[in-house]
Order: C-alpha cells, then structure tokens, then sequence
C-alpha cells in the first residue's frame, strides 16, 4: 500500500491512500496529525497557508515506512491561495460556525426548559408541605418522586449552563469578521507584519535579521523567502485596505504630525498633556494619574516623574492646549466634554 503525504499552502498537510481500519491513524498520529471529519482525511492542524511543517512530515514518513507501507511524500510551497481567498474562507466558515453553534444553543435550552417542566409537574403532585411518609405504602413512590425531581433540576441547570456555553461561542463567531477588522488592532497587525517584512528582506539581501542570518545558497531557502514576502506584501496590502475603509467610515489614523509638545491626548476617558512626541507614540504622565478620568498635566504627575508612552493606535482623540482651556472654562466640572 502507498500512502502519499502531500503538503500545499492552498489546502495544507493531507494524507492520501490511507483508509480506515489500516494502522496508518494509529502511527501518524504520534506526529502531529489528526483526523478530519468534515473531508474524511488525516492531516496536520492549522497547516494551511502555511509552510510545511517537515519535522512532522519526516517524523510521520519514517514511522510509516518502519511499519512496512511504502510513502511518497510530495510538498509544493507554491500552491497557495491569496491572502483575500484566505480571509474570505475564514470569515465564511466563521459563519457556517455560527450558525451550528446557534443550534446546539437552541437545542440545549429546549432541554432545559423540558427538564424544568418534568421537574415541576412533579412536584404539582405532591401536597404542599408533605413529607415522606416513613413505613406508609407511599414511601416508595415519594422517595422515587424525590429523585426524580432532582434528576430534572439538575439536568435543566446543567443544560441551561450548555446553552449558555454555545450562546457564547455563537456570538464570538458571528463576531469573527468585525473583531478581525477592528481597526486599532488591524493598526497594530499592519505594523508586526511590515517588521517580519523588513526582517525577510534583510535575509534575502544576506543580511542578518532577528539574530541570525539565512542561507541564500540554498534554493529551498531563497524560495521560501520569496514566498514569505510575497505573502507577508499581499496581507499588508489587504490589511491597508481594510484601514482605507475605515478612514472614509470617519476612523482617524493618528501619526507623529497631529501632535506637537503641549498638546492634550485622549486615552480612554482621560486627557494627557503630551510631553515629547515620538516616532510610533507620545509621551505623557504615567497613566496611573489618570484614574477616573478627567486632564492630566505634565505638573499633575505624582509618581516621581513616571511616563507612558501611548501609541497612536492607542489614541482617542487631540486637543491642543488653547482648546482644552477653553473646553474646561465652558464646563461646569474638571472632566471637559469628550
């Protein structure tokens, strides 16, 4: 028997040739893979649009080949979707899991419910105040009524914590696409992948980047960085989009240039006069002072001259310090309109 492991970007590590009953699940599944219900193959997890993972890959042909079966292993990096096709996959399976989610919540508060009524309609039948009747023919069925009853509250508490459960996981996945597009954190995204971009391209060039150097001597090397950075181009670019959106929705990009020295910074609910203004943040008094809210001077700092440094992802909004005067002359408390 042949068993072929093949690995792409596009749909990931999957094995093929392999059926049911046949020992091959029993051995891979030592390194790294697992069984997908939904495509009825074995695969490794969280491997597509990824590069291979051949320590497992390897690991996983080794062991097969000690067993006796013959293995073809075949990885072709350069099958691979667009990081939109990508996107679009995950927020559309988000959805499907949403919807699955919604079901096993439904189903669990009807079981609940069912349970509670069980329980009530059983204690309907018993007198108010009744006890059980120790030695009367009644006990038997009295201390059986007892049982079932508890039987049933704790069946409608448990299940109602079941639904409770999906609910939660049903929200969270209908949510998937707006927490994936937040724009403070697509911000925050944008800029880790430009530095994993710029450490790509310091090897590419031969250089040194995170610590160490990479062999560019080396085809598989040299291909593998080709194909990072035209992945890591093709995410910011899609992730830059993304903010353009948010920009004409009314989203302000804040940068170094809508500050100067003497300037109010909104962070939360609090104004920080702005001390220095950097290249990715402003400096302001230890947001410590800022408890509660209200406007914080470079002179309110009552931690020994501690600072903050508040990126401008972080930022809620800007008042220059003629407008914050003017902001807490016209109000009637220390916590100026916002």
């Amino acid at each position: 028997m042949t068993i072929e492991i093949i690995h792409t970007r596009s749909e990931g590590t999957l094995i093929e040739g392999s059926a049911k009953g046949d020992g091959v699940y029993e051995i891979v599944r030592r390194h790294g893979f697992r069984y997908f219900p939904s495509i009825g193959q074995l695969g490794i997890r969280q491997s597509r649009d990824r590069a291979a993972k051949t320590w497992y890959i390897n690991a996983a042909a080794a062991a097969l080949r000690e067993a006796g079966f013959e293995v073809n292993v075949k990885i072709d990096e350069s099958d691979r979707r667009s990081f939109a096709e990508a996107e679009a996959d995950r927020v559309e399976r988000a959805e499907g899991r949403a919807e699955r989610f919604s079901g096993y919540a439904d189903n669990a508060a009807a079981r609940s419910e069912s349970a509670h009524q069980r329980g009530h309609q059983i204690a309907d039948g018993i007198p108010m105040g009744q006890p059980i009747l120790v030695g009367h023919h009644s006990e038997r069925r009295a201390r059986r009524d007892v049982e079932r009853m508890d039987h049933a509250m704790r069946t409608s508490i448990s299940e109602s914590g079941k639904a409770s459960y999906w609910s939660g996981r049903q929200k969270a996945a209908e949510g998937y696409e707006q927490f994936r597009k937040a724009p403070r954190r697509t911000l925050r995204r944008i800029e880790k992948l430009q530095a994993d971009l710029r450490r790509v391209e310091k090897w590419q060039r031969g250089e040194s980047a995170g610590g160490y150097c990479r062999d560019i001597t080396n085809p598989d090397t040299v291909q593998e960085l080709t194909i990072r950075h035209e992945e890591l181009t093709e995410e910011i670019t899609y992730w830059e989009a993304v903010i353009a959106e948010a920009e004409k929705n009314g989203f302000k990009v804040w940068s170094k240039a809508d500050f100067k020295k003497g300037d109010f910074v909104r962070r939360g609910n609090t104004w920080f006069e702005v001390l220095r203004v950097n290249a990715k943040s402003v400096t302001i008094p230890h947001i410590h002072n800022g408890i509660g809210g209200g406007v914080v001077r470079a002179s309110d700092n009552k931690l020994d001259g501690w600072t903050w440094l508040l990126t401008y992802d972080e930022v809620f909004g800007r008042r220059s310090a003629e407008e914050m005067e003017a902001a807490l002359a016209a109000s009637t408390t220390q916590y100026p309109p916002s």
